[in-house]
């Protein structure tokens, strides 16, 4: 046997509780998009940790939320829910400063697990009393067992080692599953659409987002530079004009912006090509959800 630790963890919560953020700040690297709109993850994103203690697998989920007008928002559900059944420990994530009844369905989820589970306070530094901080823990332990409750700030990067502690602490033994060097399962593809859809979120009108979805459609390595072309779907013509912006001056925006990122992220110079087409009803088509790299 080794002394070392070795899991799967989820980490669950409504939407924009914070769990890409502290996603992001346990891996160090930036994997998970980051915006103030709800629904912003939508995809069950892996973040390995490896270190002396061993290694740990975060499991970003997309927020549970009330909303079932389209297939994407079951589907969003679907994901977070079978997550849960498939991990060795559970992180619920809690906004400390509101919280909704949407935390009722993260609850319930973090309920149903068949493991440990940990209760944690994200946002804690936004808070103007702590004093309320007691009553609120023992409002949800008292709706579920929890094996340990912490405080944190995903933003500030406090906290963060008392929840490794915790994690670590109710993980089994074993040895890592993934290459020390390894610090997601995803693609450099899937990650660069994600930076460009980030930037639409952050640049766009509050309904326009949730509209649209972005593809990658080439990726070549050239010997100075990355050539990456990106197709930018939107559910309707209306919203296609919106994301191009007078001139083009939107679409440049978000353009340069994630090439920026990209570059970042990908350690070399990148040129990048964005398209905009119209496919309507894709957010309740279960086969262009599939086509569009939704998972069941």
């Amino acid at each position: 046997m080794t002394d070392k630790r070795f899991g799967h963890v989820a980490l669950m919560g409504r939407p924009n509780v914070g769990k890409s953020t502290l996603l992001n700040a346990l891996v160090g690297e930036h994997l998970a998009i980051v915006t103030h709109k709800p629904q912003t993850t939508r995809h069950r994103i892996l973040g390995v940790l490896t270190e002396d203690r061993g290694q740990v697998a975060f499991v970003d989920t997309p927020g549970l939320h009330r909303r079932r007008d389209h297939a994407l928002n079951r589907r969003l559900n679907r994901i977070a829910a079978d997550t849960c059944g498939s991990v060795d420990l559970v992180v619920l994530v809690i906004d400390a400063n509101r919280q909704t009844e949407e935390d009722s369905l993260a609850l319930e989820q973090a309920r149903s697990h068949d493991g440990p589970a940990i209760l944690a306070f994200n946002k804690i530094d936004l808070l103007k009393d702590r004093a309320g901080l007691l009553e609120l823990t023992e409002q949800f332990t008292g709706q579920a067992s929890f094996d340990a409750v912490v405080y944190l700030s995903a933003e500030k990067q406090q906290g963060l080692e008392d929840l490794l502690a915790e994690v670590f602490r109710l993980l089994p033994e074993g040895e890592a599953q993934y290459p020390e060097d390894l610090f997601t399962d995803r693609s450099e593809r899937f990650l660069v659409a994600e930076l460009v859809r980030e930037q639409l979120m952050l640049q766009l009108h509050q309904e326009i987002p949730y509209g649209l979805t972005v593809m990658i459609e080439r990726f070549e390595r050239q010997p100075r530079r990355i050539e990456i072309g990106a197709l930018i779907v939107v559910a309707e013509n209306r919203h296609k004009g919106m994301v191009i912006g007078r001139q083009g001056q939107v679409l440049k925006r978000v353009g340069s912006r994630a090439r920026r990122a990209a570059a970042e992220l990908l350690g070399m110079p990148v040129h990048l090509e964005l398209h905009v087409k119209t496919r309507s009803g894709w957010m309740d088509d279960e086969g262009s959800l599939d086509e569009l790299g939704y998972a069941r």
